[in-house]
């Protein structure tokens, strides 16, 4: 097997939260040498004549970074948050928090026209830990030499700290940053009433996927019965489960994680998967 071949095997193995931590290093790698072909076709202008020659640019903003350490801190917050927000939500909606959060920070960038460009993955991060924190406030992160902190604080901490840091002299990231946070906050307000208003990107990006996906040639097609295909839950079945998912995320949102029982957490771990 080649250098490549490992290189495309390690990515598809790799989790939905991974691949787009790889995507994001290697963009930031290949910006280091073309920064003005990317600052003129894949950062966000708030230019609005200029972003209506370049309308992808307020998606393609949030996978590039300006420094090291911009694109350093916002992968390894992406790696620990993201991974736990996969234990409560599915990867398709990581995948429509983290577009749509982008989207919105990008759309709140553009309405406030702060004369100056946007980059950076922050506003899908922001989406994404309001979003976990909305749905479970009270969980508690571990912290060496500091302890448990419950989301609500941490997110809440990172949303006062861009409504402070307005009058500095990232004006244009700050209001990014609001804008994913609030669709955070309202993407899991919804889910929770049974309105998921990602479904829209979810569908128009399997759309694509389906256009570029290579069609297999069957000649001929054999029609057989096999006795080991499971059956499909029936429908009573499935508000059962989602019961036992709600009583146990409920038990986590008032004692925490840790007062979960073996089976209790071994079933989450199931249906995270």
């Amino acid at each position: 097997m080649s250098s490549l071949d490992r290189i495309k095997l390690g990515f598809k193995q790799a989790t939905i939260v991974e691949q787009i931590i790889y995507i994001n290093v290697v963009l930031f790698v290949i910006s280091l040498f073309t920064m003005p072909f990317v600052e003129k076709w894949f950062t966000l202008s708030s230019n609005l004549d200029i972003f209506f020659t370049k309308p992808w640019t307020l998606i393609s903003y949030g996978f590039f970074h300006g420094s090291f350490p911009h694109v350093l801190f916002n992968m390894i917050f992406l790696f620990y948050i993201g991974d736990l927000f996969l234990q409560f939500f599915s990867k398709k909606q990581f995948i429509n928090y983290f577009f749509l959060g982008i989207f919105a920070g990008g759309i709140a960038f553009l309405t406030i026209k702060p004369n100056s460009n946007l980059v950076g993955a922050s506003a899908g991060l922001m989406a994404i830990i309001v979003g976990i924190a909305t749905k479970i406030p009270t969980y508690e992160i571990r912290l060496r030499l500091i302890g448990g902190i419950k989301l609500w604080v941490i997110a809440g901490f990172y949303v006062g700290l861009s409504i402070i840091d307005l009058k500095g002299d990232n004006f244009g990231g700050n209001i990014a940053h609001l804008g994913g946070a609030l669709l955070g906050f309202v993407y899991t307000k919804l889910l929770e009433k049974g309105l998921d208003i990602g479904k829209w990107f979810e569908n128009s990006i399997n759309y694509v996927a389906t256009i570029f996906k290579p069609k297999k040639s069957t000649p001929f097609k054999t029609v057989y019965k096999n006795k080991d295909i499971k059956r499909k839950p029936t429908h009573k079945e499935s508000n059962a489960h989602q019961q036992k998912i709600d009583v146990i995320l409920d038990k986590i949102s008032k004692s925490g994680y840790d007062a979960l029982t073996k089976e209790e957490k071994d079933f989450l771990f199931k249906v995270g998967k």
